[in-house]
């Protein structure tokens, strides 16, 4: 196996997300408000994150399964034409 495709979508997914984090971190602690205001603005950024965040572990959940069930379709479809293949052959 190749070591450059070593790192897949997912990894690619979760490093954007910290590049995201971190690029909004610094926005936020360099932006022209009071310290009050920056506080609050996290805050908000914070619950709206949180409350997201609990849909996650779902919508992971649905797309491995409607993934798993695509494999294991395309598993039986292939031995399927295999043992046709071989019948025939």
């Amino acid at each position: 196996m190749s070591d450059t495709n070593r790192y897949g979508g997912a990894h690619l997914l979760v490093a954007f997300l910290v590049g995201a984090a971190a690029g909004a971190a610094v926005a936020y602690l360099t932006a022209p408000h009071s310290g009050r205001e920056t506080r609050e603005n996290l805050k908000g950024w914070a619950g709206d994150v949180r409350g997201k965040a609990v849909r996650v572990p779902h919508a992971v959940r649905e797309a491995y399964t409607k993934a798993s069930e695509a494999a294991k379709t395309a598993f039986v479809e292939a031995f399927r034409e295999e043992t046709r293949d071989e019948k025939a052959g």
